[in-house]
């Protein structure tokens, strides 16, 4: 699509904030209005906007299209997308271990027991944790203590939570950085140990660089959005 606007601008509405193009207020895909709740998310999506060209190309408009999927979505059945994040959480990363070799037993255990202990104190979430990938049965107690947390988020911060826990697997990491408890940056690197020790045994893959990438940096953006609604 051709650019269509020449001035890029931000304004406070009944519902939040809005930006406007040559005046006129930007919509969701849905023809909703797009009523941010932060001026600092406003801003950084009217940079967006303002850093297309001749052309708008809609890959480099992240926090938009993010914005768009919980206005369209999330913020309309923000439920369902609680029960998305649980299946993750049903068979969270963190809980299946390797049995050798030694050296990746290590690393899993010390990067993510930590944070098994502090969701379990933090949320009261005891998770069960298994060698192999035999399906864990997740306890009642363990799955509703993850509800709960997450029902507790805005749609702004579950949207992004649940962009983290699809490209790390883990319902834990993700609600370990949309806390704070740890940076979205660690929580890539926790989410990648097994990769990491392939690669240094056999190599690093190019595509597989190329891949890891792209995801880093669209977990990247999803950290950016929950500290922009905050």
């Amino acid at each position: 699509m051709k650019r269509f606007y020449k001035q890029v601008s931000v304004a406070h509405g009944v519902h939040g904030f809005a930006v406007l193009l040559d005046g006129k207020p930007v919509k969701t895909p849905g023809r909703r209005a797009l009523a941010l709740p932060t001026e600092k998310l406003a801003d950084a999506i009217a940079v967006e906007w303002q850093s297309q060209g001749a052309e708008i190309i809609a890959t480099t408009m992240p926090l938009l299209r993010l914005a768009n999927t919980v206005i369209d979505g999330v913020a309309i059945n923000p439920g369902d997308v609680v029960t998305a994040i649980l299946r993750f959480g049903e068979n969270d990363l963190l809980c299946y271990r390797a049995h050798q070799p030694p050296t990746l037993v290590t690393r899993q255990a010390e990067g993510w027991d930590p944070l098994l202990d502090w969701v379990r104190q933090r949320h009261g979430a005891r998770m069960t944790v298994a060698e192999g990938f035999t399906p864990i049965d997740q306890t009642p107690d363990a799955l509703g203590a993850l509800r709960q947390a997450l029902e507790e988020l805005d749609p702004f911060t579950l949207a992004a939570l649940h962009v983290i826990a699809s490209i790390t697997g883990s319902a834990v990491l993700a609600l370990a950085v949309a806390e704070g408890f740890i940076p979205g940056a660690t929580a890539f690197q926790l989410s990648r140990i097994d990769e990491t020790y392939q690669a240094e045994k056999w190599g690093e893959d190019a595509e597989a660089q190329k891949r890891a990438a792209a995801l880093a940096h669209e977990l990247d953006k999803a950290v950016e959005l929950i500290a922009l609604v905050r």
